[in-house]
């Protein structure tokens, strides 16, 4: 059985009970400043930001993508297809079936 999503409510919801169940066990709530949790010694974290390596150079591979075009433009062949053997009945001179035989 596929358990059903929760809607943005029932999290609201979910939430608050939380909220609530902490605040009735004596927790405190401490209150910060917008953008505050996300400053380390009141600096933006940039560690994790990717732009401390310098520059590098790019391979060009301006043939690989011309052959890539060039393979797009032209019309895909297509296989041949194998001839499959087709099963013949051989009859007797009255008429009568003697035999199968595959021709190809």
């Amino acid at each position: 059985m596929i358990k059903p999503k929760t809607t943005k409510k029932e999290t609201r919801k979910e939430l608050e009970s939380l909220v609530d169940q902490f605040i009735k066990k004596k927790g405190t709530i401490q209150q910060v400043n917008m953008g505050e949790s996300g400053l380390i010694d009141g600096k933006y974290n940039t560690s994790h930001i990717g732009f401390n390596e310098p520059k590098q150079d790019r391979t060009p591979l301006n043939h690989v993508v011309a052959a890539i075009q060039q393979r797009k433009h032209t019309p895909p062949t297509k296989p041949q297809a194998k001839k499959k053997p087709k099963k013949v009945i051989i009859y007797d001179d009255f008429g009568e079936p003697l035999r199968w035989i595959w021709e190809e």
